[in-house]
């Protein structure tokens, strides 16, 4: 009796690496051979025959500086490399993954490279430099692995542009509406309306606290004025839709924020560490 083909094996393990998060890529593969390569640094350190110990004058110290400088180089090369999009062992989701292990494993080869001695000087800046990309790259982790299912929750099947146009439809609504209002009533809706959703700057974004908002200044305006006529019960109930909706938009630009700004650290200070990473050889090499 001939034996059914198992249909669908080869999709269904292509399906579960797709959906692989890059640092649980191959089973952790990264995390094992960093975490290895670790150990074996750290034996090597105590068992390396230089007194009183290893430190970056000495032939383990410049074998750690030598692995630790091409590390960096290589890490750096990342943003390069999110250009050219190839499955496989190197794919960008592999890539990712090493960058992730081995730039942590940095911290290991970085401080015993040192010898444990810090000072004012070039070499201390490197390093110093070297921990702020690290504790950057960190956060951004972090905020990679939590942050956007929170987007996508905040969004409830919503794009930012539709966002907008939820906002702009309210707005023509407020517009007809605050018609009937006297001149004191009609400003606030007016002040609302002409509020730049987007004017506000990152650190606002980052905070979500906006306390000049005048959509929130209308609503006390009107709900301070005692007015019980039904044109204003309109209008603030529009102005209080509109608010929510206002909310939601903010809690998506915030997010979205969050998931940015680690950049405007990580990037800069990995081109600062490059040139102090090149400082820091090139005075090596004049002082050998």
């Amino acid at each position: 009796m001939a034996t059914a083909p198992r249909v669908g094996t080869g999709s269904s393990r292509l399906e579960a690496t797709s959906h692989e998060s890059f640092l649980r890529h191959a089973r952790f593969r990264w995390l094992k051979i960093s975490t290895i390569a670790c150990l074996v640094m750290v034996i090597g350190y105590f068992a390396a025959d230089v007194q009183p110990r290893p430190n970056g004058g000495s032939w383990y110290g410049y074998t750690l500086g030598t692995i630790g400088a091409l590390l960096i180089v290589w890490l750096s090369l990342l943003g390069i490399r999110k250009r050219a999009i190839t499955p496989g062992k190197w794919s960008l989701k592999a890539w990712t993954s090493a960058h992730v292990y081995l730039g942590l494993a940095l911290i290991v080869i970085a401080t015993l490279h040192t010898g444990f001695q810090l000072g004012w000087n070039v070499h201390t800046l490197a390093y110093a430099l070297m921990m702020l990309v690290i504790a950057s790259g960190v956060f951004g982790i972090v905020v990679y692995s939590s942050l956007p299912s929170a987007l996508s929750n905040n969004r409830e099947e919503m794009t930012q542009g539709q966002m907008v146009e939820a906002i702009q439809a309210l707005d023509r609504q407020l517009h007809d509406a605050a018609q009937p209002l006297d001149r004191a009533h009609a400003d606030l809706v007016l002040s609302a309306l002409g509020e730049d959703l987007f004017a506000h700057g990152l650190w606002r974004r980052l905070s979500g606290n906006y306390p000049d908002c005048a959509t929130q200044a209308a609503i006390d305006g009107l709900a301070g004025s005692g007015a019980s006529d039904s044109a204003v019960g309109k209008v603030e109930q529009l102005l209080v839709r509109r608010r929510s909706q206002l909310e939601r938009l903010r809690r998506h630009m915030r997010l979205r924020a969050l998931l940015e700004v680690w950049l405007y650290v990580h990037v800069p200070a990995t081109v600062a560490l490059l040139a102090a990473l090149f400082a820091h050889i090139l005075s090596v090499f004049y002082y050998w």
